[in-house]
């Protein structure tokens, strides 16, 4: 075997051990949000911690940065598969930004976000803030500090971003979301105004959590989940869990009153699922064996949530089978009526229960208050307030309590600064995705109204998932529309949906 043959086998190995920890960690994580009794959250915080230490040493150490040394050069790299070469490439990014963050402040912050978590949960359930104040606080101290040590290229904000979208910027998304805004409000208001309102009364029932619960599995099949290889459970937040392509956990929210909160938050997350389920067997064991942004990950929840679920040919295929499961409940609704009801179009308060239109509202909401938060325009101690006039400014609604205001979500409670955008930002990749795959498959509607789900899988493997994080989300976007990202297909449509279901 060559010296850099080696070389590049001994770094595979490594990442292999850092994968390991991990798929521990993220396990361990699985377990905290959906069982852990609280009284084992301060004990299991710390394994986590000790853990993510490990982890993290191993991606500083001076055995990574040998390899790095020896193979991070042109020359060499030429001699290297694509695979390899990405490899590396991502290593070094993780190494040059780690080895800037002490590791025991790496390890308390885990410690941190770990049990701010858990806080969070008894925060919102309670709607008490100030219980979860304290620790947002040293949660976004900890990140100033880290932003700090990486270092910044305008807006402390942006290196954030780029953590969850590679070359995201606040000048990027500024003028973004600022195409969207100028279309998206007007027609707001031209459906606010319209005469031509939804009903949505048969909505307004109790549907059994259980009957619930077998419905959405049903769902998840036939969008092609493999339950061999993950599972659905219950928590406060849903989430996915890729531990790897053959254990991708995920959960939803079952709410007795309200059908539609548990069933697309499946199928949002189920879209999540697939993509981690069809990466390719080439990079198990790699850095690469995960989705390349969060923006293009939640392309694909967004996709099978609303361009899909949310759909007129859907329902069609599918309101039968509803029907029948919730026997005697929605007997004398079409697939028509419920079609239009689940795609109602009003101002909430709630980011996942929201709108395909109002939705990217809620987003630009928390994207401007994080820009805030890291520029030192607002602390931690305003935010409840601030965010209730936010929602007043962009959406014309308040929040009565904590809960539904600045405790519904849980990506601050982790760290997650620098995520919201990617929702957004996958609306856009989806709809432009969704323009060309309807191109290349003309019958894209004739194929969902006959439940035939599994061709439009297997293109979306072909042109994203198989991937992982070998291309570039810029790479991911251009091969498969043949152009970089652009709004203009969100809006398109948006547009063409929303005049008509309400008649504009």
């Amino acid at each position: 075997m060559s010296e850099l043959q080696t070389q590049i086998s001994g770094l595979r190995a490594l990442v292999k051990k850092i994968k390991s920890y991990e798929e521990a960690v993220g396990l361990i994580y699985w377990d905290m949000r959906t069982g852990l009794p609280k009284k084992g959250v301060e004990g299991r915080s710390e394994v986590v911690g000790v853990l993510s230490g490990e982890m993290f040493r191993l991606s500083v150490s001076d055995e990574m940065g040998g390899y790095l040394d020896y193979l991070d050069r042109e020359d060499r790299l030429a001699q290297l598969s694509a695979i390899d070469r990405k490899i590396v490439r991502e290593c070094r990014k993780e190494y040059d930004r780690s080895k800037k963050i002490p590791p025991e402040k790496f390890e308390a912050y885990v410690v941190l976000t770990s049990q701010s978590e858990s806080v969070w949960e008894e925060a919102k359930d309670k709607a008490d803030y100030a219980m979860f104040q304290p620790y947002l606080e040293k949660i976004v101290e900890t990140n100033l500090e880290f932003i700090e040590l990486w270092g910044y290229e305008g807006h402390k904000y942006n290196t954030l971003l780029d953590m969850y979208e590679l070359g995201m910027t606040v000048d990027k998304l500024d003028a973004l979301f600022g195409a969207l805004r100028e279309k998206l409000v007007p027609l707001v208001a031209a459906i606010q105004a319209s005469p031509n309102k939804l009903d949505t009364s048969f909505l307004d029932q109790n549907f059994a959590k259980e009957t619930q619960r077998s419905f959405n599995h049903h769902i998840l099949r036939e969008m092609g989940y493999d339950f061999e290889a993950g599972r659905l459970d219950e928590t406060v937040h849903p989430f996915a869990t890729g531990l790897n392509p053959g254990d991708v956990r995920i959960t939803t929210k079952f709410v007795e009153n309200d059908l539609l909160t548990a069933l697309f938050g499946t199928i949002h997350e189920g879209g999540h699922a697939l993509y981690e389920q069809n990466i390719s067997s080439e990079l198990l064991g790699t850095n690469l064996c995960t989705g390349t942004s969060m923006g293009i990950h939640e392309s694909q929840s967004r996709f099978w949530e609303n361009m899909v679920g949310r759909s007129r040919s859907f329902w069609r295929r599918y309101m039968g089978e509803l029907q029948q499961t919730f026997s005697g409940q929605l007997d004398n609704v079409t697939a028509e009526d419920f079609y239009r009801a689940i795609n109602e179009a009003k101002p909430s308060l709630i980011r996942i229960e929201a709108d395909e239109l109002t939705y990217n509202l809620h987003i630009m909401i928390r994207y401007e208050i994080e820009k805030a938060l890291f520029s030192g325009a607002v602390k931690a101690a305003d935010l409840p307030g601030f965010w209730n006039a936010k929602y007043k400014e962009y959406l014309g609604v308040e929040p009565s309590n904590d809960e539904e205001g600045v405790l519904q979500d849980v990506h601050w409670s982790g760290g997650s600064f620098g995520y919201f955008p990617s929702y957004s930002l996958g609306n856009m990749y989806a709809a432009q995705i969704r323009h060309t795959l309807m191109k290349e498959m003309p019958d894209f509607d004739d194929k969902i109204e006959k439940g035939e789900l599994a061709p439009i899988k297997e293109w979306l493997t072909e042109k994203v998932y198989q991937h992982g994080k070998l291309l570039d989300p810029a790479e991911i976007i251009r091969n498969v529309t043949g152009e970089p990202l652009n709004p203009d297909y969100l809006v398109a449509y948006l547009e063409e949906k929303y005049k008509d279901i309400y008649k504009l």
